[in-house]
């Protein structure tokens, strides 16, 4: 496939995703707690990190783009794009009940330009950076009465990023990265209130609070990465990226009305913001981590990323009472033989890691956990091609004080088209 398809292909394939099906681009994480703050962070970067614990900030190869840190996308000597879907199943329990809970859709695009093979390359791709998905019902008794007060409250969206990286060498071993993103999305939540009856009939009137917040903004990422050789092609692999987000602005639209009516702005009902302006302050992100690698063979690391969360700030400067939150991963991949020419599998990629997440979110003196283990592939399809997959077994929370603890599942597949014509081109022209 020549260079040209390719970029026509991977355009088109970000254009039919984004403005034909702009519900497809879905949410990555089903849970609960994103109803606190503006939903859970992705922090695992792409498919090929997501089998590694989510490691990205020290490690990366020559055929996967780096989406964590943009200083290792100059080991980019091909043309690289890459797509994924996801989908995560998950299972919410409290001491008294359970609920089933699934989600999935496109998860990223992205891309790697070789400028100067191995000294300057351009990026850009379509990111998640925060999901919302949730549905809580709660029912409690109305007093002197026998009716019981339902409220239904969900939650969908989250915040997702347009962003332009570029990497470039500046010595021997040392590259520096930077990215912009333009940030954007909405979150919308629903409170449905109704009145049952001793049968669980409904009386009366159904009525609903609808809120949506529509963010759009810039985000900065710095980054650098340093190879130490250690000699026979083995390298201990520095990483950091510092990540800016500060205020971002958006608008509110909150409405009462009667059941589905309060999403539609000129139906009856009461309108509480219309468009207001306002921002929320997200803290910035520091990761740093190291990575012992043999090329072609192995590689071995632990990673670790930190934002403070207590400094976070809702809309219009309301306080979110949300705390640290941290990520450590450690993770590895191994590959058979990289140069065998009968077998795809002792060609392949195999990769496992461990994530520890210490949430932002403070419940009845409780703070949220999240841990998982992870496995992922990437399998030679065609050429310098691989087809990625990524799976991910974890728990989170506690059903103690009254919280919910939720096991899930997540899968990726993705794809990696990758065509070193860029490179042949400059050599023999």
């Amino acid at each position: 496939m020549s260079k040209n398809k390719i970029v026509v292909t991977a355009l088109l394939f970000i254009w039919g995703f984004v403005v034909i099906h702009p519900s497809s681009f879905a949410q990555f994480s089903s849970s609960t707690y994103s109803s606190l703050g503006v939903g859970v962070f992705n922090n695992s970067g792409l498919t090929q990190n997501q089998g590694m614990g989510g490691m990205g900030i020290s490690f990366g190869n020559s055929y996967s783009v780096n989406h964590v840190n943009p200083a290792i996308s100059v080991k980019n000597g091909a043309y690289s794009f890459q797509a994924a879907m996801n989908y995560n199943q998950l299972s919410a329990a409290t001491e008294a009940s359970s609920e089933k809970l699934d989600g999935g859709g496109l998860s990223y695009v992205a891309m790697s330009f070789p400028v100067v093979p191995r000294r300057f390359t351009i990026g850009l791709g379509l990111n998640q950076l925060t999901g919302v998905n949730y549905n809580i019902t709660v029912n409690s008794p109305v007093a002197n009465t026998a009716l019981t007060s339902q409220n239904i409250i969900e939650g969908r969206g989250g915040l997702s990023q347009v962003y332009l990286q570029s990497g470039f060498q500046v010595y021997k071993g040392l590259s520096l990265g930077l990215e912009g993103a333009y940030t954007f999305g909405s979150t919308i939540r629903t409170n449905q209130l109704d009145l049952l009856d001793e049968e669980m009939n409904g009386v009366g009137i159904s009525s609903e609070y609808y809120e949506r917040l529509t963010f759009s903004d810039v985000t900065f990422k710095g980054s650098f990465y340093y190879a130490q050789p250690l000699g026979d092609e083995k390298y201990l692999n520095l990483g950091a990226i510092y990540h800016v987000f500060g205020d971002i602005n958006g608008k509110e639209f909150a409405k009462m009305g009667e059941s589905g009516q309060a999403s539609i702005p000129n139906s009856p009902g009461d309108v509480i913001a219309d468009n207001v302006p306002g921002s929320v302050f997200l803290p910035n992100k520091v990761g740093y981590g190291v990575t012992y690698e043999k090329i072609n063979k192995f590689a071995i690391g632990v990673e670790a990323q930190f934002q403070d969360f207590t400094d976070y700030r809702g809309f219009n400067a309301t306080e979110g009472n949300l705390g640290n939150a941290y990520k450590l991963s450690l993770g590895g991949q191994y590959i058979p033989d990289a140069f065998s020419l009968g077998s795809v599998l002792s060609r392949s990629t195999f990769r496992a890691g461990l994530e520890y997440e210490q949430l932002p979110y403070m419940l009845n003196q409780n703070q949220i956990d999240d841990i998982g283990i992870n496995f992922g592939t990437s399998i030679p399809v065609y050429s310098l091609s691989l087809l990625n997959v990524a799976l991910k077994l974890g728990t989170r929370g506690t059903v103690n004080d009254g919280l919910v603890r939720e096991n899930y599942f997540k899968v990726s597949l993705g794809i990696s088209i990758n065509d070193n014509s860029w490179f042949y081109k400059k050599v023999f022209e």
